[in-house]
C-alpha cells in the first residue's frame, strides 16, 4: 500500500485506476478543461513520470473519463426508469418509460454538468498527433443514444409490424431534443428559470416527445 500526498492510499499495481478516479474528480468540479493529468498525478501523490506509465498523454485520460461518464449518463437514466410505474397497456408502460429514461437525461445533466459536458466533449488531437481527432471507431456507441434506440423499438413492435420507431431518425431525433434541452437549461438562455417552470419546460418536451412517437 502507497500513501498519497492527498491522504489517500492506493495499492501497489492499481495507479491507473487512481489516476482515473483523481481524473473523474476533476471532471466533475469543473468538466473536461479540469481533466489535466499532472494534476491528477498530484491529487494522487505520484510523479508526472509515473502517470505517463500509464497514459501516453491528456487525450487517453480524458477519453477514459468520458467513457466513464457516458457510462454514468446511462446508469442515471437506467435508474430513473426503473422508478417509473408501470402499466397494464403495454404502449402506455413502453412510453413511460422512453419518458423516464429522457428524463433521468436531463437530470444527470443538471446534477452532474461537469461529467455530463466531459461525456460529449471531443478530444483533440496532441500537437504532431495528426489532425483526426475521435475516430467512430475509438470506443462503444454511446450506451445513452442506445437506451432510447431499444426504448424506441418496443414502442415501434407494438405500432407497426416492422417496428418502424426503431429506426435512426427517430433515434437521433429523440437523443436532439433531450441533449439539446439539456444544455439550453446548463448554458443557454433557459439556465435562470426558476425550478418550476423548469420542470414544466421539461416535462412538455417529454410530452411532445412522446406524442411525436405516435406518428412514427
Amino acid at each position: 500500500m502507497a500513501a498519497t500526498s492527498g491522504g489517500k492510499t492506493y495499492h501497489h499495481g492499481d495507479l491507473r485506476n487512481a489516476l482515473i478516479g483523481a481524473a473523474v474528480d476533476l471532471a466533475t468540479e469543473g468538466g473536461p478543461e479540469r481533466v489535466v493529468l499532472r494534476e491528477a498525478a498530484r491529487r494522487v501523490g505520484v510523479s508526472p513520470t509515473a502517470a505517463y506509465r500509464h497514459f501516453a498523454g491528456r487525450g487517453e485520460l480524458l477519453r477514459t473519463v468520458r467513457s466513464h461518464a457516458r457510462r454514468r449518463l446511462a446508469a442515471a437514466m437506467e435508474r430513473t426508469a426503473a422508478r417509473e410505474p408501470g402499466a397494464d397497456d403495454p404502449v402506455l408502460a413502453a412510453e413511460r418509460r422512453l419518458a423516464a429514461l429522457c428524463r433521468g437525461y436531463i437530470a444527470f445533466a443538471l446534477e452532474q454538468p461537469g461529467l455530463y459536458r466531459t461525456a460529449f466533449h471531443t478530444v483533440r488531437p496532441a500537437p504532431g498527433h495528426g489532425s483526426a481527432a475521435d475516430p467512430p471507431t475509438e470506443e462503444p456507441e454511446c450506451r445513452a443514444f442506445a437506451l432510447l434506440g431499444e426504448a424506441l423499438e418496443v414502442l415501434g413492435r407494438f405500432r407497426t409490424p416492422s417496428g418502424t420507431a426503431s429506426r435512426p431518425a427517430a433515434c437521433a431525433a429523440v437523443w436532439s431534443a433531450v441533449h439539446g434541452l439539456s444544455l439550453l437549461l446548463l448554458d443557454g438562455p433557459l439556465r435562470r428559470l426558476p425550478a418550476r417552470r423548469r420542470d414544466a419546460v421539461v416535462e412538455t418536451t417529454l410530452a411532445m416527445v412522446v406524442s411525436g412517437t405516435r406518428a412514427l
